[in-house]
């Protein structure tokens, strides 16, 4: 069975760091292209970051570009969001989605594109 499991959110103050786990079983994530995905509350999906381990490409939004860093570990079968300088328009639920296909990260992640496989979320609040 295809599964992501998110973890690793929590209550951080302005500032502060959290890093995110998505944790993979079912597949090989070195022929996904894994992404984050935000929602905040009275707020649209945002595609936050996507990565695609096979050729190391990455996306991220302008929101987060130099804040946010994604990675994965094959090893672990494991896609990291290491989010940095936190900021109290970061709250959020974080989901994860995995699918396999060829269209780039941008597209995946920026596009209305439905990814085949996600996690149920999880919340990241940031006060200030």
């Amino acid at each position: 069975e295809v599964q992501v499991v998110e973890s690793g959110g929590g209550l951080v103050q302005a500032g502060g760091s959290l890093r995110l786990s998505c944790a993979a079983s079912g597949f090989t994530i070195d022929d996904y292209v894994i992404g984050w995905f935000r929602r905040a509350p009275g707020k649209e999906r945002e595609g936050v970051s996507c990565i695609r381990s096979s050729d190391g490409s990455t996306y991220y939004s302008d929101s987060v570009k130099g804040r946010f860093t994604i990675s994965s570990d094959n090893a672990e079968n494991t896609v990291y969001l290491q989010i940095d300088n936190l900021k109290p328009e970061d709250t959020a639920v974080y989901y994860c989605a995995a699918d396999k296909t060829w269209y780039s990260v941008d597209y995946v992640c920026t596009a209305d594109y439905g990814l085949d496989w996600w996690g149920k979320g999880t919340l990241v609040t940031v006060s200030s």
